[in-house]
């Protein structure tokens, strides 16, 4: 399961403190992306209403299969997660509680954000160094544009650093259980190829950055900036979100 980049929770007490820190109850539809040997899924099933299923490994098949017809609550889907119909699953899952494969930890977050409007809250155990990506300030050296695509649409918070001890196998990383709220809609695919653009050479200006990617040429992104009271020659990472949501309406994005 390495090759997958995922690593089994083996810890009986930090899954039922994720349980409960899920804050999930009998009117609840949940999404698990990731279920592995179905640890977390054994625990989230009888508290419910109904539990998606995301997993890719079809070696899983026999523990996942076994717990769904012990609990008709669960609802498996088989494949890749940036490629299963998230939008389609209906009852649409209201709350995620995952510990996601961290190879596909970003990606995975900012697809159930765009793509899963009903979501309102998050609890996903992922590597260290991504929480303090998803939940960096700007102009610290992990502020990037997840970070900015995030807290667009949630708050972020650091619910528990997690010891590498409690998986199997044990990873050579710090873990953390992240909290995420949703604030606001996804802002739309403008401004996340602006804001992905804007970071794509931290070294440079914005304007020349999302120039270079043919988001807006210079001369427009360094008017935009001025009519906003900024820098024309500001670089990405000294730009808060909201600036960016605001960026992305002058340049009509």
């Amino acid at each position: 399961m390495v090759r997958l980049g995922q690593n089994f929770l083996a810890d009986r007490n930090l899954l039922e403190a994720i349980v409960r820190a899920a804050r999930v109850g009998p009117g609840d539809v949940v999404l698990e992306v990731g279920g592995g040997e179905g640890v977390l899924t054994a625990e989230l099933a009888p508290r419910v209403r109904k539990l998606w299923v995301v997993e890719l490994d079809e070696g899983l098949r026999p523990q996942l299969e076994g717990l769904a017809a012990r609990h008709p609550q669960i609802e498996l889907v088989w494949g890749d997660a940036m490629r299963v119909d998230l939008a389609g699953l209906d009852p649409a899952p209201g709350a995620m509680v995952s510990n996601l494969p961290y190879s596909v930890a970003t990606p995975v977050l900012l697809r159930t954000i765009a793509e899963v409007p009903q979501l309102e809250r998050w609890l996903v155990m992922v590597q260290l160094e991504i929480a303090d990506r998803l939940r960096a300030a700007p102009g610290s050296k992990t502020y990037g544009a997840p970070s900015v695509l995030v807290q667009l649409s949630c708050a972020v918070e650091l619910e528990r650093k997690v010891d590498p001890a409690v998986f199997k196998p044990r990873p050579r990383v710090q873990s953390a259980l992240v909290r995420m709220e949703r604030v606001a809609p996804w802002p739309g695919e403008g401004v996340a190829r602006l804001v992905r653009a804007a970071f794509a050479h931290r070294r440079k200006a914005l304007a020349r950055s999302v120039a270079n990617a043919g988001v807006a040429s210079r001369e427009c992104v360094q008017a935009a900036l001025s009519a906003l009271g900024l820098d024309p020659g500001v670089r990405a990472e000294a730009l808060a979100p909201g600036q960016f949501l605001a960026l992305a309406g002058e340049l009509g994005l």
